[in-house]
């Protein structure tokens, strides 16, 4: 089993973060994260192939954006809000119009 890199969150990077959502897929899944808490990679209907969007899910979890954990034969996302929120005060409000 593939251990999930998560950086802490004083190791997030304000770049990494911005560039984690610059991408509308990306910015969906947060968006869907912040309202439905935590919903498995297989749960989510995006219109990109699936190493696409393993790859958008990479991209989120090593800006510290989202917190995966493996569940069976599935990885589970949950958005990092409290810590995003704590490191860098009204970003996801201000990116995702919350």
């Amino acid at each position: 089993m593939e251990t999930l890199a998560h950086p802490s969150a004083t190791e997030f990077d304000l770049s990494a973060v911005l560039h984690a959502l610059s991408d509308p897929v990306r910015r969906s899944i947060v968006r869907r994260l912040a309202r439905e808490g935590e919903v498995p990679c297989g749960g989510f209907d995006l219109s990109v192939s699936k190493s696409t969007s393993t790859h958008h899910f990479r991209v989120l979890r090593e800006a510290g954006l989202i917190e995966q954990r493996e569940q069976g034969n599935r990885k589970l996302n949950t958005l990092r809000r409290d810590e995003v929120e704590q490191r860098f005060p009204g970003l996801l409000e201000a990116v995702l119009g919350e």
